[in-house]
Protein backbone atom coordinates (compact mmCIF):
# COMPACT_ATOMS: atom_id res chain seq x y z
CA UNK A 1 0.00 0.00 0.00
CA UNK A 2 1.08 3.86 -0.65
CA UNK A 3 1.06 6.55 1.68
CA UNK A 4 -1.83 8.23 3.40
CA UNK A 5 -1.58 11.21 5.55
CA UNK A 6 1.55 13.94 5.18
CA UNK A 7 3.12 15.65 2.61
CA UNK A 8 6.38 13.69 0.93
CA UNK A 9 8.00 17.11 -1.14
CA UNK A 10 11.04 15.76 -2.80
CA UNK A 11 8.95 13.08 -4.33
CA UNK A 12 5.70 15.20 -5.04
CA UNK A 13 3.43 13.41 -2.69
CA UNK A 14 0.34 14.77 -1.44
CA UNK A 15 -0.89 13.85 1.90
CA UNK A 16 -4.57 13.06 3.03
CA UNK A 17 -5.10 10.69 5.13
CA UNK A 18 -3.79 8.27 7.73
CA UNK A 19 -3.59 4.65 7.14
CA UNK A 20 -3.80 3.00 10.65
CA UNK A 21 -3.49 -0.28 9.12
CA UNK A 22 -1.00 -0.24 6.35
CA UNK A 23 1.87 -2.00 7.87
CA UNK A 24 -0.43 -5.40 9.07
CA UNK A 25 1.29 -5.25 11.94
CA UNK A 26 -1.24 -2.42 14.07
CA UNK A 27 -4.22 -3.91 16.52
CA UNK A 28 -7.58 -1.71 16.53
CA UNK A 29 -6.69 -0.44 19.71
CA UNK A 30 -3.56 1.62 18.27
CA UNK A 31 -6.13 4.08 16.39
CA UNK A 32 -6.46 6.20 19.11
CA UNK A 33 -2.56 7.35 19.02
CA UNK A 34 -0.18 8.89 21.14
CA UNK A 35 -2.01 10.86 24.67
CA UNK A 36 -2.41 14.67 23.32
CA UNK A 37 0.07 15.55 26.05
CA UNK A 38 2.81 13.21 24.48
CA UNK A 39 5.15 14.52 22.11
CA UNK A 40 5.42 13.29 18.46
CA UNK A 41 8.11 11.84 17.31
CA UNK A 42 7.97 11.87 13.68
CA UNK A 43 10.90 9.97 11.21
CA UNK A 44 10.83 7.74 8.08
CA UNK A 45 10.86 4.18 8.24
CA UNK A 46 12.35 3.43 4.33
CA UNK A 47 9.40 5.50 2.27
CA UNK A 48 6.77 5.21 5.11
CA UNK A 49 6.58 7.76 7.47
CA UNK A 50 6.34 6.81 10.80
CA UNK A 51 4.47 9.03 13.59
CA UNK A 52 4.70 8.22 17.19
CA UNK A 53 5.82 4.63 16.08
CA UNK A 54 2.53 4.30 13.78
CA UNK A 55 3.22 4.45 10.51
CA UNK A 56 1.63 6.30 8.24
CA UNK A 57 1.55 6.60 4.41
CA UNK A 58 0.47 9.24 1.95
CA UNK A 59 -1.22 9.96 -1.51
CA UNK A 60 0.45 9.65 -4.74
CA UNK A 61 0.58 12.54 -6.99
CA UNK A 62 1.69 11.69 -10.65
CA UNK A 63 4.26 14.35 -11.15
CA UNK A 64 2.96 13.96 -15.41
CA UNK A 65 -0.43 12.65 -14.75
CA UNK A 66 -2.82 12.25 -17.83
CA UNK A 67 -5.60 15.40 -17.14
CA UNK A 68 -7.61 14.29 -20.28
CA UNK A 69 -11.35 14.88 -20.31
CA UNK A 70 -13.28 12.57 -18.03
CA UNK A 71 -15.33 9.65 -18.73
CA UNK A 72 -17.63 7.49 -16.93
CA UNK A 73 -18.28 4.09 -17.99
CA UNK A 74 -21.83 2.31 -17.03
CA UNK A 75 -23.84 -0.38 -17.78
CA UNK A 76 -25.93 -0.26 -15.01
CA UNK A 77 -29.50 1.33 -15.06
CA UNK A 78 -29.47 5.49 -13.86
CA UNK A 79 -30.89 5.88 -9.92
CA UNK A 80 -31.73 9.00 -8.36
CA UNK A 81 -28.64 9.01 -5.87
CA UNK A 82 -25.44 8.47 -6.46
CA UNK A 83 -22.47 8.06 -4.27
CA UNK A 84 -18.51 8.97 -5.28
CA UNK A 85 -15.78 7.23 -3.53
CA UNK A 86 -12.58 9.28 -5.06
CA UNK A 87 -9.60 7.53 -5.19
CA UNK A 88 -5.58 8.87 -5.62
CA UNK A 89 -4.87 11.49 -7.24
CA UNK A 90 -5.11 10.87 -11.02
CA UNK A 91 -7.02 7.93 -11.00
CA UNK A 92 -11.03 8.14 -11.00
CA UNK A 93 -13.92 8.29 -8.81
CA UNK A 94 -16.06 5.16 -8.36
CA UNK A 95 -20.08 5.77 -9.08
CA UNK A 96 -22.18 3.66 -6.92
CA UNK A 97 -26.18 4.14 -6.50
CA UNK A 98 -26.29 2.85 -3.14
CA UNK A 99 -28.73 2.03 -0.96
CA UNK A 100 -30.16 0.24 -4.82
CA UNK A 101 -26.73 -1.95 -4.64
CA UNK A 102 -23.32 -1.55 -2.70
CA UNK A 103 -21.44 -2.33 -6.03
CA UNK A 104 -19.39 -0.13 -7.90
CA UNK A 105 -21.54 0.93 -11.63
CA UNK A 106 -19.21 3.12 -13.33
CA UNK A 107 -16.16 5.20 -13.08
CA UNK A 108 -15.33 8.75 -13.62
CA UNK A 109 -11.47 8.43 -14.67
CA UNK A 110 -8.53 11.06 -14.62
CA UNK A 111 -9.73 12.41 -10.88
CA UNK A 112 -8.65 11.85 -7.51
CA UNK A 113 -7.98 13.51 -4.00
CA UNK A 114 -11.80 15.11 -2.42
CA UNK A 115 -15.05 16.05 -3.66
CA UNK A 116 -18.30 18.98 -2.64
CA UNK A 117 -21.44 19.41 -3.85
CA UNK A 118 -23.77 22.11 -3.63
CA UNK A 119 -25.49 21.24 -0.57
CA UNK A 120 -23.96 21.42 3.18
CA UNK A 121 -24.99 18.01 4.09
CA UNK A 122 -26.97 15.36 2.26
CA UNK A 123 -27.58 14.52 -1.01
CA UNK A 124 -26.17 17.26 -3.91
CA UNK A 125 -28.97 18.92 -6.58
CA UNK A 126 -27.71 16.97 -9.52
CA UNK A 127 -23.85 18.77 -9.80
CA UNK A 128 -20.43 17.69 -8.10
CA UNK A 129 -16.71 19.06 -7.57
CA UNK A 130 -13.74 16.62 -7.76
CA UNK A 131 -10.38 18.06 -7.71
CA UNK A 132 -9.11 16.86 -11.48
CA UNK A 133 -5.49 18.05 -11.44
CA UNK A 134 -2.59 19.02 -9.64
CA UNK A 135 -3.96 22.37 -10.57
CA UNK A 136 -7.45 22.20 -11.55
CA UNK A 137 -10.96 21.41 -10.33
CA UNK A 138 -13.82 19.89 -12.28
CA UNK A 139 -17.69 20.07 -12.00
CA UNK A 140 -20.12 17.09 -13.15
CA UNK A 141 -23.63 16.47 -13.74
CA UNK A 142 -25.36 13.00 -12.43
CA UNK A 143 -23.95 10.33 -12.79
CA UNK A 144 -21.28 11.28 -15.67
CA UNK A 145 -21.50 14.44 -17.46
CA UNK A 146 -18.10 17.07 -17.10
CA UNK A 147 -19.56 20.27 -17.19
CA UNK A 148 -16.58 22.53 -16.65
CA UNK A 149 -13.26 22.52 -15.13
CA UNK A 150 -11.59 25.90 -12.77
CA UNK A 151 -8.11 26.27 -12.76
CA UNK A 152 -5.57 26.97 -9.68
CA UNK A 153 -2.56 28.38 -10.18
CA UNK A 154 -1.44 28.99 -6.70
CA UNK A 155 -0.55 24.92 -5.69
CA UNK A 156 -2.02 21.65 -5.47
CA UNK A 157 -5.53 21.67 -4.52
CA UNK A 158 -6.56 19.17 -1.83
CA UNK A 159 -10.34 20.23 -0.60
CA UNK A 160 -13.29 22.12 -1.72
CA UNK A 161 -16.74 23.22 -0.24
CA UNK A 162 -19.55 25.22 -1.66
CA UNK A 163 -21.38 27.67 0.41
CA UNK A 164 -25.68 28.14 0.24
CA UNK A 165 -25.02 30.67 -2.69
CA UNK A 166 -23.08 28.68 -4.86
CA UNK A 167 -19.56 29.98 -3.96
CA UNK A 168 -16.61 27.42 -4.60
CA UNK A 169 -13.76 27.25 -1.55
CA UNK A 170 -10.63 25.21 -2.85
CA UNK A 171 -8.06 24.70 -0.17
CA UNK A 172 -4.55 24.63 -1.12
CA UNK A 173 -2.16 21.58 0.05
CA UNK A 174 1.14 21.65 -1.28
CA UNK A 175 3.00 24.35 -3.46
CA UNK A 176 3.85 28.19 -3.31
CA UNK A 177 0.10 28.50 -2.29
CA UNK A 178 0.04 26.05 0.78
CA UNK A 179 -2.28 26.56 3.17
CA UNK A 180 -4.04 29.02 1.11
CA UNK A 181 -7.67 29.28 0.23
CA UNK A 182 -9.10 30.41 -2.94
CA UNK A 183 -12.62 31.36 -3.74
CA UNK A 184 -14.25 31.00 -7.15
CA UNK A 185 -17.50 33.60 -6.41
CA UNK A 186 -20.47 31.19 -7.96
CA UNK A 187 -17.67 28.49 -9.04
CA UNK A 188 -16.42 30.87 -11.80
CA UNK A 189 -13.72 32.63 -13.32
CA UNK A 190 -10.23 32.96 -11.77
CA UNK A 191 -11.10 32.72 -8.11
CA UNK A 192 -9.56 35.03 -4.82
CA UNK A 193 -7.07 33.83 -2.93
CA UNK A 194 -6.98 34.53 1.07
CA UNK A 195 -3.94 33.47 3.21
CA UNK A 196 -4.70 31.47 5.98
CA UNK A 197 -3.29 30.65 9.38
CA UNK A 198 -2.29 27.05 8.09
CA UNK A 199 0.61 25.60 6.32
CA UNK A 200 -1.28 23.13 4.99
CA UNK A 201 -4.84 23.02 4.18
CA UNK A 202 -6.27 19.49 4.21
CA UNK A 203 -10.40 19.82 4.31
CA UNK A 204 -12.88 23.10 4.33
CA UNK A 205 -16.38 23.35 5.06
CA UNK A 206 -19.02 25.77 5.32
CA UNK A 207 -21.03 26.66 7.86
CA UNK A 208 -25.13 27.23 7.69
CA UNK A 209 -24.40 31.03 7.87
CA UNK A 210 -21.72 30.93 4.98
CA UNK A 211 -18.73 30.96 7.41
CA UNK A 212 -15.82 29.06 5.75
CA UNK A 213 -14.41 26.69 8.10
CA UNK A 214 -10.97 24.81 7.13
CA UNK A 215 -8.19 22.82 8.67
CA UNK A 216 -5.37 21.09 8.63
CA UNK A 217 -1.53 21.76 9.93
CA UNK A 218 0.26 25.28 11.44
CA UNK A 219 3.66 26.37 10.97
CA UNK A 220 5.05 23.33 12.32
CA UNK A 221 3.37 21.11 9.77
CA UNK A 222 2.77 19.10 13.05
CA UNK A 223 0.30 20.86 15.18
CA UNK A 224 -3.57 20.59 14.15
CA UNK A 225 -5.39 24.09 13.59
CA UNK A 226 -8.27 24.97 12.60
CA UNK A 227 -9.48 28.43 11.52
CA UNK A 228 -12.24 30.39 9.86
CA UNK A 229 -13.57 33.16 7.02
CA UNK A 230 -16.27 34.87 8.55
CA UNK A 231 -19.01 35.66 5.47
CA UNK A 232 -18.17 39.09 4.71
CA UNK A 233 -14.72 39.01 6.37
CA UNK A 234 -10.95 38.85 4.03
CA UNK A 235 -9.22 37.59 6.68
CA UNK A 236 -9.12 34.13 8.54
CA UNK A 237 -9.12 33.45 11.88
CA UNK A 238 -7.71 30.77 14.33
CA UNK A 239 -10.49 28.60 15.97
CA UNK A 240 -9.35 27.17 19.42
CA UNK A 241 -11.21 23.24 19.73
CA UNK A 242 -12.05 22.29 23.48
CA UNK A 243 -10.62 19.19 22.89
CA UNK A 244 -7.29 17.52 21.51
CA UNK A 245 -7.91 16.54 17.35
CA UNK A 246 -4.27 14.67 16.38
CA UNK A 247 -5.02 14.45 12.55
CA UNK A 248 -6.79 16.88 10.34
CA UNK A 249 -10.06 15.51 8.66
CA UNK A 250 -13.66 16.84 7.01
CA UNK A 251 -14.71 20.23 7.96
CA UNK A 252 -18.69 19.82 6.96
CA UNK A 253 -21.77 20.84 9.00
CA UNK A 254 -24.33 18.68 9.58
CA UNK A 255 -27.81 20.91 9.97
CA UNK A 256 -26.93 21.69 13.70
CA UNK A 257 -23.41 21.42 14.48
CA UNK A 258 -20.34 21.87 12.58
CA UNK A 259 -18.18 19.10 12.45
CA UNK A 260 -14.78 17.87 12.13
CA UNK A 261 -13.54 14.20 11.82
CA UNK A 262 -10.07 12.90 13.68
CA UNK A 263 -8.29 10.54 11.40
CA UNK A 264 -6.36 8.78 13.88
CA UNK A 265 -9.18 8.68 16.48
CA UNK A 266 -11.98 7.45 13.76
CA UNK A 267 -14.20 10.29 15.61
CA UNK A 268 -16.28 12.94 13.87
CA UNK A 269 -16.70 15.90 16.89
CA UNK A 270 -19.63 18.41 16.74
CA UNK A 271 -18.94 21.89 17.82
CA UNK A 272 -21.06 24.76 18.41
CA UNK A 273 -18.62 27.74 17.61
CA UNK A 274 -18.80 31.04 19.60
CA UNK A 275 -16.40 33.99 18.96
CA UNK A 276 -12.85 32.15 18.41
CA UNK A 277 -14.06 29.08 19.90
CA UNK A 278 -15.44 25.58 19.17
CA UNK A 279 -17.17 24.15 22.13
CA UNK A 280 -17.80 19.96 21.98
CA UNK A 281 -21.50 19.23 21.74
CA UNK A 282 -20.94 15.56 20.93
CA UNK A 283 -19.17 12.89 19.23
CA UNK A 284 -19.71 10.00 17.00
CA UNK A 285 -17.02 7.69 16.63
CA UNK A 286 -16.81 4.62 14.07
CA UNK A 287 -15.73 1.26 14.77
CA UNK A 288 -14.31 -0.99 12.08
CA UNK A 289 -12.89 1.49 9.69
CA UNK A 290 -9.68 1.81 9.01
CA UNK A 291 -8.52 5.07 7.95
CA UNK A 292 -11.83 7.45 6.68
CA UNK A 293 -10.01 10.16 4.56
CA UNK A 294 -13.29 12.64 3.81
CA UNK A 295 -16.49 11.86 4.85
CA UNK A 296 -19.49 13.19 3.50
CA UNK A 297 -22.64 13.29 6.26
CA UNK A 298 -26.22 12.43 3.74
CA UNK A 299 -29.07 11.87 5.63
CA UNK A 300 -29.17 10.01 8.72
CA UNK A 301 -26.06 8.14 7.61
CA UNK A 302 -22.30 9.28 6.78
CA UNK A 303 -20.23 7.97 3.68
CA UNK A 304 -16.11 7.35 4.05
CA UNK A 305 -13.83 6.72 1.74
CA UNK A 306 -11.62 4.60 3.61
CA UNK A 307 -8.24 4.81 2.19
CA UNK A 308 -6.87 1.82 5.11
CA UNK A 309 -9.11 -0.56 3.71
CA UNK A 310 -9.35 0.22 0.38
CA UNK A 311 -13.15 0.39 -0.05
CA UNK A 312 -16.20 2.99 0.65
CA UNK A 313 -18.14 2.81 4.18
CA UNK A 314 -21.55 3.71 5.12
CA UNK A 315 -22.49 4.68 8.88
CA UNK A 316 -25.24 5.46 10.61
CA UNK A 317 -25.47 9.39 11.83
CA UNK A 318 -25.59 10.45 14.78
CA UNK A 319 -25.00 6.76 15.83
CA UNK A 320 -21.53 5.82 14.58
CA UNK A 321 -20.36 2.41 15.39
CA UNK A 322 -19.82 -0.27 12.80
CA UNK A 323 -19.96 0.08 9.24
CA UNK A 324 -24.28 -0.57 8.10
CA UNK A 325 -23.11 -1.39 4.57
CA UNK A 326 -19.69 -1.51 2.22
CA UNK A 327 -19.01 -0.10 -0.76
CA UNK A 328 -17.38 -2.60 -3.29
CA UNK A 329 -14.91 -1.67 -6.33
CA UNK A 330 -11.45 -1.87 -7.59
CA UNK A 331 -10.32 0.91 -5.06
CA UNK A 332 -7.17 2.82 -5.32
CA UNK A 333 -6.85 4.16 -2.21
CA UNK A 334 -9.76 6.03 -1.58
CA UNK A 335 -9.69 9.49 -0.14
CA UNK A 336 -12.63 11.74 -0.62
CA UNK A 337 -16.32 10.61 -1.00
CA UNK A 338 -19.68 12.58 -2.19
CA UNK A 339 -23.19 12.09 -2.56
CA UNK A 340 -25.71 13.45 -5.06
CA UNK A 341 -28.83 12.96 -6.29
CA UNK A 342 -30.93 13.76 -9.82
Amino acid sequence: MTRTGLVMYASGLLALAICSACAGTLRQGDVGGAPPSAARNVHYVGRTLSVNGRLVTAARVNPFPRYEAAVVSSGHAESKRYEYVINNYGSYAGVFDYPKSEKEIGRITDVGGQGCTNVLYGYGKKTFWIVAAYNQIAEYAVPKKLIETLSVYVGAPSSCAMDSSGDLAVGILDGSGAGDVVIFKNASGTGTVYTTPLSQEFFDGYDDQGNLFADGFAGNRQDFALVELPKGSIKFQTIATSNTIEFPGSVQWDGTYLTVLDQVREKIYQYSVSGTNATLQGTVAFSGSGDCAQTWIATGIVYCGDAGKEDGEVFAYPGGGAPIATLTGKFDEPLGVVAVKR
